[in-house]
């Protein structure tokens, strides 16, 4: 009898135990797939060098989480989501526990965005770097031939060598890094470009493609003009004519240029004045994309040797000089009030 009851009562904690051990089991899975205590949009940080159960802590000091031991226990369970990244991740509401480490282990952090523009310059560019309160900043005390030299930049000056693009980046990083990739992104761009370049063009090396492209760049952001302004650039190279363009005169006059170019700033000579030099300015004048790059190396056809601003943002291109004339007449020398040489932002 008294073994009979021993047994029965060994089977009730068992089963006792058994019940509890389920109801624990389903409580952990319950906590660990549940929303966690998000109601809006939260930033973490996860400082280099933390152990996973700082980790807990620091989400359970914030109210984030509010049980530090099913936390714990999912890490004995699956040791690898212990190898949390360190970074800054946004966390947002119906997210749960073991998504939030999942999120954290994958290194899936928070990322900005900075655009460098089209046709912006580098001292533009350098200013808007400057301003960007999460980039750390490594850049200020660097002059430009250290910028150069810290890139490795194969060029004497850092206009026009990044390509114009938007980048990701994490909070923390540096200036430079962001300069570098944007300058391989450039690299590489051009690079492509130039292996499938037209042929027969009158530019030696993917520099004086870069060069011309800044130019296009310049002169107009209505997507389908481009290859037809780059088509008139080349052909004026190829018979030995002065490219004769606004942009790398303003681009000479550097801080003197107030918004009007004159007959005597036209007339004075600067390594970048297309109506006083020969060919190609020294360096690029501006931040390039894409479209202006495959421009630049596959101009459009055609006899066109002039154009000049409509003043709706495109251009009216011309054969001869003669109809160049009377076009210039037409739309520079009888402007409307709301003439624009470019289109609206």
């Amino acid at each position: 009898m008294l073994i009979k009851r021993l047994a029965a009562t060994l089977i009730l904690l068992v089963a006792t135990a058994a019940a509890a051990l389920l109801w624990l089991w389903s409580d952990y899975q319950r906590y660990i797939n549940s929303a966690a205590n998000i109601s809006d949009t939260r930033i973490v940080h996860v400082e280099k060098g933390m152990y996973y159960n700082a980790l807990v802590a620091y989400l359970e000091e914030n109210s984030i989480i509010d049980n530090a031991l099913y936390m714990r226990v999912m890490a004995r369970l699956e040791p690898a989501l212990t190898r949390i990244k360190a970074g800054e991740y946004q966390l947002d509401p119906g997210m749960t526990p073991r998504q939030i480490v999942q999120k954290i282990v994958n290194g899936d952090t928070q990322r900005y965005h900075f655009t460098i523009i089209e046709g912006s310059r580098w001292s533009e560019v350098r200013a808007a770097l400057a301003r960007e309160v999460l980039l750390s900043q490594n850049l200020n005390e660097l002059s430009d031939e250290q910028v150069v030299e810290a890139l490795g930049i194969e060029a004497p000056s850092p206009e026009g060598m990044f390509l114009a693009e938007t980048y990701q980046f994490e909070r923390g990083m540096s200036a430079l890094d962001l300069l570098s990739r944007a300058h391989q992104a450039l690299n590489q761009t051009l690079e492509a470009a130039w292996s499938g370049r037209a042929e027969n063009l009158p530019l030696k090396t993917p520099y004086e493609a870069l060069i011309l492209a800044s130019i296009v760049e310049k002169e107009t952001a209505v997507a389908e003009e481009r290859s037809r302004i780059a088509g008139v650039f080349t052909r004026r190279l190829d018979r030995g004519m002065r490219l004769q363009t606004d942009p790398t005169v303003i681009y000479g006059m550097g801080d003197a240029y107030k918004g009007n170019i004159r007959r005597s700033d036209l007339r004075k000579a600067t390594p970048y004045n297309t109506y006083v030099i020969d060919g190609l300015p020294p360096t690029p004048i501006a931040m390039v994309g894409r479209e202006a790059i495959q421009a630049a190396v596959s101009p459009a056809p055609g006899k066109a040797l002039y154009f000049v601003a409509r003043g709706d943002g495109s251009h009216q291109f011309s054969d001869t000089l003669v109809e160049h004339n009377r076009a210039v007449s037409r739309f520079q020398l009888k402007r409307a009030e709301n003439y624009r040489s470019s289109p609206e932002n």
